[in-house]
């Protein structure tokens, strides 16, 4: 950091204290028996009321494929972690069965297709060449036959005894009706097919957006079953956060909202924004589900444990104090500082919370703020000498 102004001071004990102003707050070089710190001032900030509720890191989307045909699983694409592309097949479960019933219902489109034919024939024969001109399914040859067309039939018609206008118009139907039969068979094989055609393809579990892997249920040579659970498929380029907030709590979230979050991989805090808050209260819990999104360089993984700190509203403004991370010492297992006192480093033990925005470590107790830390103290630096 580079020093704007500089203010020269004169303590008792022979110590002098160069204060430097920087951008985040005050920095001095304090002189004590020859030895220099250096110094800044604790900062106090005003802070709303909050609470810290625990959530899990999901991805942005997940789905789970299940069997939709039974079989034997025959292929895999790969373990967990394995990412794959939209529209590869992750997993096949054999269809020997399925493949066997389509070759007999293309059969019967074939068989279909020639009685269509034929129908269609027996209409047209019926239509140029009716057979209501033959008295018999075997009518006479030469004159024998023209006299049964011009006078038996002429005979029948005007006694009334038949009607071959009528039985012309009749056997027209009847062969119409052949085709419409035959063209429904043929309808109800092509059904039986594409049926057949949509079970092949639910044989193969396919990715249905990039993704990765991260769970597998079965393994090449499982019998599986429909409805049975196959494998978790999951979109992890975003990550999310989902947490069950208290009904006090989530009326302060809104959509859009970015409140502060910690994972333990990611090493600190980051920014989550709210994307959803869930309308309906879980009446046992009596919380609401809440899903914050994470921003895209965010070091982790789904399942990690994560905290989220929303505003509470029923807490009053407080002060809290901060200081750089530089003036904690680390002696044990508790924090301290050593604070100027009378021209004088004292060691005092506090207890820190979570960074501030500024890169600062916030401090719950221990300091009241205005004190002077030292910075980076030297390991034999004593209290009170």
């Amino acid at each position: 950091m580079k020093p704007l102004n500089c203010i020269t001071r004169t303590f008792s004990a022979s110590l002098a204290i160069t204060t430097l102003l920087f951008a985040g707050g005050y920095s001095a070089v304090a002189q004590n028996n020859g030895a220099q710190y250096q110094v800044v001032p604790v900062t106090v900030s005003q802070v709303g009321g909050d609470a810290t509720v625990g959530g899990t890191v999901i991805p942005f989307k997940e789905v789970t494929l299940t069997a939709q045909i039974p079989g034997r699983v025959t292929f895999m694409a790969g373990i967990e972690g394995y990412r794959a592309a939209d529209g590869e097949i992750l997993i096949r479960i054999g269809d020997d069965e399925i493949q066997a019933r389509r070759r007999a219902a293309s059969a019967q489109i074939y068989q279909a297709e020639s009685a269509l034919r034929n129908s269609q024939m027996q209409y047209s024969r019926e239509l140029y060449s009716p057979r209501t001109n033959s008295l018999t399914n075997i009518p006479g040859m030469g004159l024998p036959s023209m006299f049964d067309q011009f006078f038996t039939r002429g005979f029948s018609n005007s006694m009334g005894q038949s009607d071959s206008g009528f039985e012309r118009q009749a056997d027209l139907y009847a062969q119409g009706a052949g085709i419409s039969q035959a063209q429904s068979a043929l309808m109800q094989a092509q059904a039986n097919l594409e049926a057949l055609d949509a079970r092949l393809r639910d044989a193969n579990a396919v990715a249905p957006f990039d993704g990765v892997v991260v769970q597998k249920m079965v393994e090449v040579g499982d019998t599986v079953q429909p409805g049975m659970p196959l494998i978790k498929y999951a979109f992890t380029d975003y990550l999310r956060i989902v947490a069950y907030v208290p009904v006090r709590l989530a009326s302060g979230l809104s959509v859009g909202m970015i409140v502060p979050a910690r994972i333990d991989a990611a090493g600190g805090e980051v920014e989550a924004r709210v994307a959803q808050v869930f309308p309906v209260a879980d009446p046992v819990r009596h919380t609401v589900k809440v899903k914050f999104d994470l921003p895209n360089d965010t070091v982790g993984g789904p399942g990690m444990y994560v905290e989220v700190t929303v505003p509470d509203n029923s807490v009053p403004t407080r002060s809290q104090a901060a200081i750089p991370a530089e003036a904690l010492v680390w002696r044990g297992s508790l924090p301290s500082v050593f604070v100027l006192q009378g021209g004088k480093p004292i060691l005092k033990l506090v207890r820190v919370g979570y960074p501030t925005s500024d890169g600062r470590v916030a401090v719950m107790s221990g300091l009241s703020g205005g004190e002077q830390v030292i910075l980076n103290p030297p390991a034999n630096l004593v209290s009170g000498e």
